[in-house]
């Protein structure tokens, strides 16, 4: 998968000891981040669909609590049509793409949205928790939230699980409850993925 790399600049190692880069990702070519959002809705609608379930349960038997299953696999169509189209605006008001500056060292990584996109991911962030809010839904206050977060970083030392996708150019690095994601160009792929593997000794591939 080519992107367009206007943006990118090779992993460099600094005079302060630490590897800088910049990654330029197609948001419309690359579904990393579609996927990253629609599991979060999917974790929150499971999450309620069980609650509601185990109530069926107790009051009418597991018969009734069999009857609800059609009933999330509608609503996970039309989850997946509204994050998909939600998703489609973020990317056009984004122009299409997600850049972001990465920082490495002996301790761990970070991952940085250059400032004039973690702007506008702000705004629209507080715009969507606003309408979630006023609309009673949780999941979209939770995803707008999430869209405010434009810097993460990972310590090596609190990583247990490492998982690279090199056709998608991304490393996701996750901790207990944080999980990161790594982007590089396919020249510095494999180094960066060897560097963040050998500095955690905790992590499970």
């Amino acid at each position: 998968m080519k992107e367009n790399k206007t943006q990118n600049t090779r992993v460099t190692l600094c005079d302060d000891g630490k590897y800088r880069w910049t990654y330029e990702m197609s948001l419309f070519k690359n579904p990393t981040i579609f996927l990253l959002i629609w599991k979060i809705f999917f974790f929150i609608f499971l999450g309620v669909f069980v609650v509601v379930n185990i109530s069926d349960f107790i009051n009418w038997g597991p018969e009734k609590a069999l009857e609800n299953l059609p009933i999330l696999g509608y609503l996970l169509l039309g989850m997946t049509a509204v994050v998909g189209l939600g998703y489609l605006i973020y990317a056009a008001i984004m122009g299409g793409k997600y850049i972001v500056e990465f920082e490495m060292d002996e301790k761990g990584v970070n991952h940085k949205q250059i400032a004039s996109q973690a702007k506008k991911a702000k705004k629209l962030g507080r715009a969507t928790m606003i309408a979630g809010a006023a609309s009673g839904r949780i999941g979209t206050v939770g995803a707008g939230m999430n869209a405010q977060r434009t810097e993460m970083y990972s310590e090596f030392a609190k990583v247990r699980k490492v998982k690279s996708y090199p056709r998608r150019h991304v490393i996701k690095v996750k901790e207990t409850l944080e999980h990161n994601q790594i982007y590089a160009a396919d020249e510095d792929f494999a180094f960066v993925q060897q560097y963040i593997l050998s500095r955690c000794p905790n992590a499970k591939q």
